[in-house]
This record gives structure tokens, C-alpha cells and sequence, in this order.
């Protein structure tokens, strides 16, 4: 049997990879930054060339890392399925799935109930952290995402398409000095969602109006927390059709009649060879079926 490298080492640079800093990868094997740094040097040494480029901060593989890492991924996922075969109980049929938590709230849980009662033995683990397609393989079986377009060597499904509402405050409608014209903007904080960050640009766009600098730009990464911004009266969103009406807040109101196609969508995405294990292909006809039909 030929020499391997230690699984260690293997472990510490696919979580550098995947997270993009020592730092960061570090945090999430328990380990200090210096011990991390050390792993990913024994693996460097073993193939005797470097899998990264050093740059402040940061680390992003080269062209022989990425060969790696793609020839190994599929590797690393056959034994996480060896494993969790003989750990789990064989009547429970277990899914990680990655999911933004406004969609999650919004469109999944209200209908889990459903899949429950159709598949009592699937169980998902939830996992609403960042970067869902970058961690498929790696903690992930599959996730729910929301994207202009996902690479092609990954299974993707488009569960919707959507357009961008300008979401305001009700008061912002109803009350004493309503905001009727798009370049009534300018006397507003926009709040823009870090996976859509074009939504603005693409409105104003639309609304002729391309030069509109409102009284600052504020980034979130949660869509519910977006929301109840808005209704506090903190801004207005640009966010998507489907995050207003499903909301069912009172509070809130579309500000214009303007439509604009959202270049964003929410899309099922999983490696290829994942939909060969049953809790994948269940979650994923199921979803399609409900959400697609």
C-alpha cells in the first residue's frame, strides 16, 4: 500500500480552502492558528510544492491546490458516507442541509410538516451559516442558496424566479409626507442583502434613475433582520417579491409599481454524486414537486 499523508494534514487544508484564512480554519478544527499553519506545511512538504498563494490575511490555493482539492473531494465524501452509515441508527435517514434562514422561516418550515408525514424516517440537520455551496461535501449534503447562477460542475435546480420590491416603513405610504418619487430615495438609507448585492443598482436602473446616491448603503447578511429594520424605520429594503408578501407584516409596504426582474434566485444546489443517497433524493423530488410545481 502506497504512503499517504496524514488525514490530518488533508483535513487542515481543505478547511483552509474552504474558509480562505488560517485563522478562520483554525476556529473551526479547535486548533491554534501556528498548529494549523504547521499541517498544511507537512501536506506541502509530502507533495514537495506549496497548495496555496500567501497573500495578507488570506490564502487562496493555486492551480496544483485546486487539482487537489477537486481529486480528493470525492474521496473525503465517500468516507464521511462510510462513516456516517455505521454511526447513524439504519430506520433514520439524516440530510445537512445548508438554508438562509428567511427562506427557512418563510417557505420551508411551514411546509416540513408535510415532508414529515411523507418521510417520517428523513431527518435534516439545519445549518444556516454562509457560504453553503462552498462547504458542500465538507458538512454539507446539500443547500439552498440565493444566486445569480451556480457553476456547472455542481447539480443545481432554480426554485423560483422573483422581482425586486422596494420595501418601506407603512408610514412611508400612509403618513404625513409619503414618498411618491423614486428620487425621493436619496433621503433614505438603503439596506441591501450581501448575496443580492446588485438589487439596488438594478432597480434604480429600471426606475431611470441610475445616478441616485441615497444617504448611505447598509449591508446585512440576514433578510428577517432586514426586514424588521425596515418596519423599525431604519430604511428601505430592495429585496424580493416573495420576502414582502410571505413576510405577512402589517408594517411593512411596497413603495412603487416599478417592476424589475431580480437577476437572483434561490436554486437547490448538491454535488452530482450526492443525489445517489436517498436522503438527497428525497428532500430534493419532494422540494421541486412543492415548491416547482
Amino acid at each position: 500500500m502506497r504512503r499517504l499523508p496524514p488525514l490530518t494534514a488533508i483535513e487542515a487544508v481543505v478547511q483552509v480552502a474552504r474558509l480562505g484564512s488560517v485563522k478562520a480554519a483554525a476556529q473551526e478544527l479547535a486548533l491554534s492558528a501556528p498548529a494549523l499553519s504547521r499541517r498544511v506545511q507537512a501536506l506541502e512538504r509530502f507533495i514537495d510544492r506549496p497548495l496555496f498563494d500567501r497573500r495578507h490575511q488570506a490564502m487562496v490555493l493555486n492551480s496544483d491546490g485546486e487539482r487537489l482539492i477537486g481529486q480528493i473531494s470525492p474521496a473525503l465524501d465517500m468516507m464521511a458516507d462510510a462513516v456516517e452509515a455505521l454511526t447513524s441508527p439504519t430506520d433514520v435517514q439524516r440530510l445537512r442541509l445548508g438554508v438562509l434562514p428567511l427562506f427557512a422561516t418563510q417557505r420551508l418550515f411551514p411546509r416540513l410538516g408535510e415532508l414529515r408525514a411523507l418521510h417520517p424516517e428523513l431527518h435534516l440537520d439545519i445549518d444556516t451559516g454562509g457560504h453553503g455551496i462552498s462547504r458542500l461535501g465538507e458538512g454539507l449534503d446539500a443547500a439552498i442558496v440565493l444566486a445569480r447562477d451556480v457553476e456547472p460542475a455542481l447539480y443545481a435546480r432554480r426554485l423560483d424566479r422573483n422581482r425586486i420590491y422596494v420595501i418601506g416603513n407603512r408610514a412611508m405610504v400612509d403618513g404625513p409626507d409619503p414618498i411618491r418619487d423614486p428620487r425621493q430615495l436619496a433621503q433614505v438609507t438603503a439596506l441591501v442583502h450581501r448575496d443580492m448585492p446588485d438589487t439596488f443598482a438594478a432597480w434604480c436602473h429600471a426606475a431611470g434613475i441610475d445616478e441616485l446616491e441615497p444617504l448611505a448603503i447598509d449591508h446585512f447578511d440576514s433578510g428577517a433582520l432586514m426586514l424588521e429594520a425596515v418596519a423599525q424605520g431604519l430604511g428601505v429594503a430592495f429585496m424580493h417579491d416573495s420576502h414582502f408578501e410571505d413576510a405577512h407584516d402589517p408594517r411593512l409596504a411596497k413603495l412603487f409599481d416599478i417592476s424589475v426582474e431580480s437577476p437572483y434566485s434561490y436554486w437547490f444546489v448538491c454535488r452530482p454524486r450526492a443525489l445517489m443517497q436517498r436522503p438527497v433524493k428525497l428532500f430534493h423530488d419532494w422540494l421541486l414537486q412543492r415548491l416547482c410545481a
